[in-house]
């Protein structure tokens, strides 16, 4: 009976060395991820009608880019005037699923007199069905731009498939 309980303390005293171990070093990995993940400012989303609103016919550069932020392409025709391109793409993937599963789990660790003891059953299944569906949306804007870097015209497009 001796040899019962020793053994089970040393598997139990395992376990939960093992469980411990995994925690911390999980723990860290969050903290190390946390650490060199630093807060991006988001832009505001880009549509046709932020263009409609805040874009015109001789504003300066400096006031599209407060408008739009930065382009994806730059240019310059022979006379050294600026065109820029504003590219966006958006892609939407929608997926509906049906889960249904069952589970069942027991565990625990306690102290008796001067021995440790735990232990733990669980039974598991999962299944799933799903259909899905996909969108992209595009938005391309060019904006031309005279030599005092002003907007001399722009245009837009759109797309939905």
């Amino acid at each position: 009976m001796r040899r019962f309980v020793r053994c089970f303390a040393v598997l139990a005293v395992s376990t939960v060395i093992l469980f411990g171990a995994t925690t911390q070093s999980d723990a860290r990995a969050r903290s190390r991820s946390a650490r060199r993940q630093e807060p991006v400012e988001e832009p505001e989303r880009i549509s046709a009608g932020t263009v409609q609103r805040f874009i015109r016919k001789g504003m300066y550069s400096y006031e599209v880019v407060e408008a739009l932020g930065s382009p994806n392409m730059v240019t310059k025709n022979a006379e050294g005037n600026e065109t820029w391109v504003y590219d966006k793409i958006r892609s939407e993937y929608v997926v509906k699923q049906s889960d249904g599963g069952i589970s069942l789990g027991i565990g625990g660790v306690g102290l008796i007199g001067t021995g440790l003891l735990g232990g733990g059953v669980g039974v598991g299944g999962h299944s799933s069905k799903g259909s899905g569906s996909s969108s992209e949306r595009t938005l391309t804007i060019v904006i031309h731009f005279d030599s005092e870097a002003k907007v001399v015209d722009f245009s837009y497009r759109t797309t939905s498939f």
